[in-house]
């Protein structure tokens, strides 16, 4: 077991089309002696007494139409500001629902095209989190999002899609702390395709601080 510890979110029992069970282990794997990955449901322990005890929050949220509290997603902006480390996967982009969240994520999703293969190219070769990572194909969901104007991010990776490059991944600073988002993760079989699988390692340890 290590130190440091990271808190990842997603649904267990109202799922509406990512359910959190397996994937959680993936998580768990990942970061095998770099975090010690708790996973829930739990939207509570996003509160400043809880973070307090995380280097990382993964989120993985499932879609809803409800807000989280406010004393919850307040929580969660003053963690990150302070120097913590969010690492965004796929549907937790859900997040917007808050739009303060939204902001600090640097950009909102709009929908998605149809399941299909996506030939992934990596602009951002000599970023930390894209080190030794090359273009890569995977089948998911191409999501689209309209970027937060006026908000400095670092496109990871993009992909080409219906006669347009959208981003893919991408990756800032907030405050003290540091965001990433990664795109791919519709379900299980996402998670092994092995570039894929760096970005999430490597994009949680930038975010915490640990790369």
């Amino acid at each position: 077991m290590t130190e440091w510890k990271a808190l990842a979110l997603g649904s267990y029992t109202e799922v509406k089309y990512h359910p959190f069970s397996g994937v959680d282990h993936v998580f768990e794997e990942l970061f095998t002696g770099k975090l010690d990955v708790k996973s829930t449901e739990d939207y509570s322990l996003l509160s400043p007494d809880s973070l307090s005890a995380y280097k990382l929050v993964i989120a993985y949220t499932e879609f809803s139409d409800n807000k989280i509290a406010p004393e919850q997603s307040g929580a969660l902006l003053s963690y990150v500001a302070n120097g913590g480390g969010l690492l965004v996967v796929h549907n937790g982009i859900s997040l917007q629902r808050n739009q303060e969240l939204g902001v600090m994520l640097g950009a909102h999703f709009t929908h998605h095209p149809a399941y299909t293969e996506l030939h992934m190219t990596v602009p951002a070769t000599g970023h930390p989190i894209m080190q030794g990572i090359t273009d890569f194909v995977i089948e998911d969901e191409p999501y689209y999002f309209d970027m937060q104007p006026y908000f400095e991010t670092t496109v990871l990776a993009e992909y080409f899609h219906e006669g347009a490059h959208h981003a893919a991944a991408w990756c800032h600073e907030f405050g003290m702390g540091r965001v990433v988002y990664l795109m791919p993760g519709h379900h299980l079989p996402s998670f092994s395709v092995e570039p894929f699988r760096q970005m999430i390692t490597r994009g949680g340890l930038w975010a915490a601080g640990l790369l």
